[in-house]
């Protein structure tokens, strides 16, 4: 009788992730750029950003911060890797508008300061400052839903 209640619900994974920029959360399918929109790397959504100010979403580690500090992946407490990529295109500028508060291996907090990006300055040299959060190692069933309350990963 219970065998299929289960068969076609949706299950929310316990993963808390706070926002890692001020600014409006948006799926990812509006992003210009086909590596992100077509979900090339992974699911995840972006942010446009009002503030500069990148901070870490979960507790965790570095992975990496990228030499053009452009992005910075994070492994969390609970294995979720999420790669924070400020802008399209940004790479182009080799870290000029980026401060790093962080190197490869550091543990961080939620809340944490990562990075620091000039928006004025980023803004005039690339396409859009929209910025692609991205959960790289997602299982084949799961994906990022925005909902009101927040983005959560469902099975």
């Amino acid at each position: 009788m219970f065998k299929n209640f289960f068969k076609n619900k949706k299950v929310e994974i316990d993963t808390t992730i706070s926002q890692p920029l001020e600014g409006e959360i948006v799926p990812l399918d509006v992003v210009p750029d086909p590596v992100f929109s077509q979900k090339m790397i992974c699911d995840g959504f972006a942010i446009n950003p009002t503030s500069g100010t990148v901070v870490s979403p979960v507790d965790g580690e570095v992975i990496s911060v990228f030499p053009t500090k452009h992005a910075v992946s994070l492994k969390s407490t609970d294995g979720r890797e999420i790669l924070i990529h400020v802008g399209l295109e940004t790479v182009t500028l080799n870290g000029e508008g980026f401060t790093s508060f962080v190197s490869d291996g550091e543990r961080v907090k939620k809340g944490q300061k990562l990075l620091e990006a000039d928006l004025e300055f980023i803004k005039e040299r690339v396409p859009s400052i929209i910025t692609p959060v991205i959960f790289t190692n997602l299982t084949e069933n799961e994906k990022v839903v925005i909902e009101a309350e927040g983005v959560k990963i469902i099975k």
